[in-house]
């Protein structure tokens, strides 16, 4: 887009002023703001009722400045997604050091909370199977991405071999689907579906009880409590 990037609090001119590094950081800082404020409203309204004026709005921009960054508003949702998946695993990082099913059920938890980001994942994955669907690449790439992420946290758990015999790999997908498919079930029938609390019943189906840590066998403790 050739438009400058406008900007309620600051004239126009400011941004140009700006060495290189001052215009990326300028820039970086004004993508967070846009996407907080598009999280705040989802939450707060869903989805379909968050236009993009009211997120620019909230963010302290015009909406032409914010059509700098986000085309459309298919692609703000988009970027609010990685944002999501960005800030919630530093923050499980920086609870455990590591992933475990521990911090994946407060994950479960968490989105229990917050039904509008839910709804727009559910919504936009749903839809990204649709051929030249501007999210469908981004989709593509969480997934592999989650699979190998659940990999990892089930070999964490049980070494390379699930109790029902199944290695990690092969487990992966059935994980993220019940996580997927809980928040679907959640989203349509929230009093008749408890996510969390059949989140947990499906780990203990995994042979995982509460307070279990670390490897088979290894006696840790949980990095989440």
């Amino acid at each position: 887009m050739t438009a400058p990037e406008q900007d309620r609090s600051h004239g126009g001119g400011a941004g140009a002023r700006l060495g290189g590094g001052g215009r990326e950081a300028r820039r970086a800082e004004r993508r967070e703001a846009i996407l907080q404020a598009a999280m705040e409203l989802i939450a707060e309204r869903g989805y379909r009722r968050t236009s993009l004026a009211a997120v620019a709005e909230r963010a302290g921009l015009t909406q032409q400045g914010l059509l700098h960054h986000f085309p459309t508003k298919q692609l703000l949702l988009v970027g609010v997604l990685e944002a999501r998946d960005r800030w919630d695993l530093a923050s499980a990082a920086a609870a455990s050091g590591t992933l475990r099913t521990d911090a994946l059920a407060q994950l479960v938890d968490y989105n229990a909370t917050r039904s509008g980001i839910v709804q727009t994942y559910t919504v936009l994955s749903a839809d990204s199977v649709t051929e030249d669907h501007p999210a469908r690449a981004f989709f593509e790439s969480r997934f592999r991405a989650v699979r190998a992420s659940m990999a990892e946290v089930l070999r964490a758990e049980y070494g390379d071999t699930l109790p029902g015999g199944l290695s990690p790999e092969r487990a992966a997908p059935l994980l993220a689907a019940v996580m997927d498919g809980l928040q679907l079930q959640w989203l349509l029938d929230p009093e008749e579906v408890d996510m969390p609390a059949a989140f947990r019943d499906f780990l203990a189906l995994l042979g995982r009880t509460e307070g279990q840590g670390g490897g088979a066998g290894s006696g840790e403790e949980p990095g989440v409590g």
